[in-house]
């Protein structure tokens, strides 16, 4: 202890009389462990990567040494005109605690701190011009609008430091990517800068320290990395609640069933055990449900997210600092040091699906450097139960997930050649070139690619290119385009949902799912309250709603990619499936496996017990574990289930693979649906688990890029990332009000050969999939290091995945949570929709978005057929000059569909989407006397039950 006081002592001797002096009037005696050991280097002009959890001084580790040496040069030199250090936050507002401690050290030390982002008033922007503050605290967004200002760009001469907060958020973001140019823009002024960058806990430092400081070899010599250890300073548990009588009573109360009910329950204990809990979730949706169950119990528990309007956000923060609320139900948004005072606990509900997410969560509980963070993770199901303690031992080790940096993102190079011209009027297109890869994520960007930016910038005449003479220079579009794109955030058109009643604003909401959902009468959950919708006015871009008291109400399906588990996390649940599988096998009783995993794992007999059920029945069917390097294929009907323990990414890719392979193979579309466990796909009758387990096999890992950018070609996702990329090359003008829409189609075939269409394929790779990761999957199961074995019949570990989706409201029913399932699902399932009039119109959509009376865009028809999302050869035989035998009984059975369809609009699309209802069952299920919604969705499973029984009859 002695030692550690004294290299304190060494670490505050570097800084000024001035600085210790406040440092004793504030309280500070003894430095953090960042702070100990950062300071030196710091106050020597190093550039340093701080790498340590939320609450241990991070802001003061970073500003001491920079606040010290601004100080000092004014005493020796006398104040000057400019800004001599930039705080650059991810957050578009800083969090008010370190705002005010910036400013009392500024009053100090003479200093002025102020701060520059989106909403700051144009007075004070030309104040900040006029008489520029010390130190400036911006957003990466507001540096770019600042590097073209001529009164701030004097300003920014002067800069000798700049600290980067939540570095590691930044780097695996575009807007990160366009920061490090921003950077290396602001060099050209100012010359180097001292570069300091303060980071949660990362997998890959170094490479974090080299995205700061650049891609100049020798930065790596002078960025010191310095890394607090957070295995020591983070406890875990990981429960599955045992249901209790209280929970069957719960959930009656609730609308819902005994599980989830105990997990209300289980939070609740949690919070009342506490004095200021964080409730972490993964999605606003889930948030959502669950907040409105805590107000169903009038729980004092507050909702926090991103689609909240900004005054409903502040009033809950401010409400929970103050101690007037118990805890704060999240998600992401809290991640970021958001000031909400101090917490003593964090819940994560489910797994938290990442290492990282997990220390970055936990870690804002204690909010004292010495203290431990507590935090409980409730889980739902088995393979929640298992990915959770994976994570929570990851953790505690520190294997945390590398960030994954956007290298060469041409949008962004785009987007900066720009820039740089807004910064010089005109330059040398290698002038710019070099500036660019300076910045660490453009380091390997060739010529030519960067003269094909420069063209296509060119045409979309955002610049003007003297290829002969090697210039650049602005255009008419120049400014325009710059001022409506300093973020590299995509523009995604936001619906405001406004109270009818008391016309305050509740949040917003995602265009899609207005699109897809918002029509007057339906119900959504918000803020935890349920609303019913009164009007939807696209003009106003606004969505009016009353308060209702019903719980009946649905979730909105917020648009968001699921946060991806990491491959290793998914090989350790694959590894804790071969230790206990073979337990299981030699009849080992489960209470024995469960006592092995306690010991292992920070968990209890019971949860342990529950994660390990489906194991055990695993065990009675006698079919093989999937396991780390033990893929089982597994086939039931028309389902083939591909376990794989790979992670999200891996098995996306794979699963693109196979089903673009095996629809090469059939003529027919194959339907894909993958988790980190599993791939299952939709195949045709004629298919089976032994021919995906040949396609494993046989395909040659080096094609794996080419079959997916092929597979990506027709997709949404590219179609939606392409838009993305165009807008930001200036060949979609938002800012002249263009719509993405109906273009988007049209957008494929043209820009198929250019730098956009790459950046596209890009990003979707980067984003989406692993290429690499799933080769050499690929690759080890030719070596037999991954065993491929085929087993008959769907296995309790290959059907594991389905129940993972169940919503937190449901029906009041005893059954309620299947027949929600069933409707989820066929909410889900996609269907063809093919017009029989005109036989040109077909589109797939899931059955959610087809309309109340579908009728062909084309002709006005209402003759439309829902077929089954692989039923291409039913439209080929349709549209048959000349027919077989076969090819007429298909048009056949489309004609009937279509005749259900326009009889019946879209209850018939549903019945007709169920598995095994043909026209004929589904004109029965529709024609049949019923009292409710819930009968007919009952009629449809017991349906899909009696083809499950009798398929074999039928193949």
């Amino acid at each position: 202890m002695s030692d550690q006081r004294a290299a304190g002592s060494a670490a505050f001797a570097q800084l000024g009389e001035q600085v210790r002096a406040a440092l004793s009037e504030r309280g500070f005696s003894t430095p953090t462990e960042p702070q100990r050991r950062a300071i030196p280097p710091l106050a020597r002009g190093d550039h340093a990567l701080v790498v340590a959890p939320t609450g241990t001084g991070k802001t003061e580790t970073a500003m001491l040494p920079v606040l010290d040496a601004i100080a000092r040069n004014q005493a020796e030199n006398g104040p000057r005109f400019g800004i001599s250090a930039l705080y650059v936050t991810p957050l578009r507002a800083l969090n008010r605690d370190m705002r005010q401690r910036l400013e009392w050290w500024g009053e100090q030390l003479d200093l002025r701190v102020d701060v520059r982002h989106g909403d700051t008033t144009d007075y004070q922007r030309q104040k900040q011009a006029n008489d520029p503050p010390d130190v400036l605290v911006t957003t990466p967004e507001t540096l770019q609008a600042m590097l073209t200002g001529s009164k701030l760009r004097e300003a920014l001469e002067d800069v000798h430091h700049v600290v980067v907060d939540e570095v590691h958020e930044l780097a695996s973001a575009k807007r990160g990517a366009q920061l490090t140019i921003g950077l290396e823009r602001l060099r050209e002024l100012a010359g180097d800068f001292q570069r300091i960058g303060l980071s949660a806990t990362v997998g890959d430092p170094a490479e974090v320290g080299r995205f700061l400081t650049g891609a100049d070899e020798s930065a790596d010599e002078t960025c010191e990395i310095v890394e607090v250890d957070v295995g020591s300073k983070v406890e875990f548990e990981v429960r599955e609640p045992e249901i209790t009588d209280e929970d069957e009573r719960l959930a009656g109360e609730l609308v819902t069933d005994e599980s989830v009910a105990s997990h209300v329950r289980a939070i609740l204990d949690v919070v009342d055990a506490h004095d200021s809990t964080l409730i972490f979730v993964n999605t606003r949706q889930t948030a959502e449900a669950l907040g409105s169950r805590f107000k169903k119990l009038d729980a004092n528990v507050g909702v926090h997210h991103g689609s909240l309007s900004k005054e409903a956000r502040i009033d809950v923060e401010d409400r929970f600092k103050a101690g007037k609320l118990d805890a704060l139900l999240c998600t992401s948004s809290m991640e970021l040091g958001i000031d909400v005072g101090r917490i003593d606990h964090v819940v994560q509900y489910s797994s938290p699906r990442e290492v990282a997410r997990l220390l970055q969560r936990v870690g804002r509980a204690g909010h004292r450097s010495e203290q431990v963070s507590h935090g409980t993770i409730v889980t739902k199901h088995p393979d929640d139960t298992l990915e959770a303690l994976a994570i929570a031992r990851r953790a505690k080790r520190g294997d945390v997930e590398a960030a994954a940096i956007h290298d060469g993102s041409l949008d962004t190079v785009a987007n900066q050649i720009v820039g740089l011209v807004m910064d010089f009027g005109e330059l040398s297109a290698m002038r710019a070139y070099d500036i660019v890869t300076r910045a660490y994520p453009f380091r390997d960007l060739t010529k030519s690619e960067f003269k094909e930016v420069c063209r296509e910038l060119k045409g979309n005449r955002l610049v003007w290119l003297d290829e002969e003479n090697d210039q650049l220079e602005k255009s008419s579009k120049t400014w325009q385009y710059f001022y409506a794109n300093l973020s590299m955030i995509p523009d995604e058109q936001k619906y405001t949902v406004e109270d009818i009643a008391s016309g305050s604003q509740v949040g917003t909401l995602d265009e899609r799912f207005v699109v897809n959902f918002a029509q007057p009468g339906e119900i959504f959950v918000q803020r935890g309250e349920m609303w019913r919708i009164t009007e939807v006015d696209d003009d106003e871009e606004t969505v009016k709603v009353s308060p209702i008291e019903d719980p009946g109400g649905e979730i909105p399906s917020w648009v968001g990619a699921e946060i991806p588990v990491p491959y290793d996390v998914a090989q350790e649940v694959g590894e804790m499936r071969a230790v206990a599988g073979p337990q299981f096998e030699r009849g080992a009783p489960r209470e024995g496996v469960a006592r092995e995993f306690t010991n292992r794992y920070p968990t209890d007999r019971h949860t342990a017990s529950e994660a390990l059920s489906q194991l055990d029945r695993h065990a009675e069917t006698e079919a093989p574990f999937p396991t780390a390097d033990r893929i089982v294929v597994e086939h039931a009907a028309n389902t083939v289930v591909v376990n794989a323990c790979f992670g999200h990414k891996v098995n996306e890719t794979l699963g693109r693979v196979l089903s673009s392979l095996v629809g090469q193979r059939t003529g027919s579309s194959v339907g894909l649906e993958v988790d980190p466990y599993r791939i299952e796909l939709d195949v045709p009758a004629k298919v089976n688990g032994q021919e995906v387990a040949e396609v494993l096999h046989e395909t040659d890992p080096s094609h794996v890029e080419a079959i997916i950018e092929l597979s990506l070609k027709h997709s949404d996702t590219l179609k939606f990332k392409l838009s993305q990329v165009a807008a930001k090359f200036g060949a979609l003008r938002t800012w002249e009000g263009g719509s993405r829409g109906p273009q988007i189609s049209r957008l494929m075939a043209a820009l198929e050969d250019t730098p956009m269409y790459d950046e596209a394929v890009r990003e979707v790779f980067h984003d989406d999939l692993a290429v690499e990761a799933a080769s050499d999957v690929l690759r080890r199961i030719r070596s037999e290091e991954i065993e491929v074995v085929t087993t008959g019949g769907r296995t309790p570990v290959g059907s594991g995945g389905r129940s993972s989706g169940r919503e937190l409201l449901a029906p009041e029913n005893a059954d309620a949570s299947v027949i929600q399932t069933v409707k989820d699902r066929i909410r889900d399932d996609e269907v063809i929709l093919f017009c029989l009039h005109c036989e040109d119109w077909k589109r797939r959509k899931p059955v959610r978005r087809v309309r109340d009376r579908p009728a062909c865009p084309e002709c006005d028809s209402t003759r439309i057929a829902a077929l089954n999302p692989w039923a291409d050869e039913v439209v080929k035989a349709v549209r048959a000059p000349e027919k077989d035998d076969e090819q007429e009984k298909m048009t056949e059975r489309a004609y009937k569909a279509a005749n259900l369809v326009q009889s019946h609009g879209k209850q018939a699309v549903i019945a007709l989407a169920a598995r095994g209802v043909g026209p004929r069952n589904a004109a029965r299920i529709i024609a049949k006397l019923r009292e409710d919604e819930d009968e007919f969705y009952r009629d449809i499973l017991e349906q899909e039950r009696q083809y499950a029984r009798t398929q074999s009859f039928w193949d």
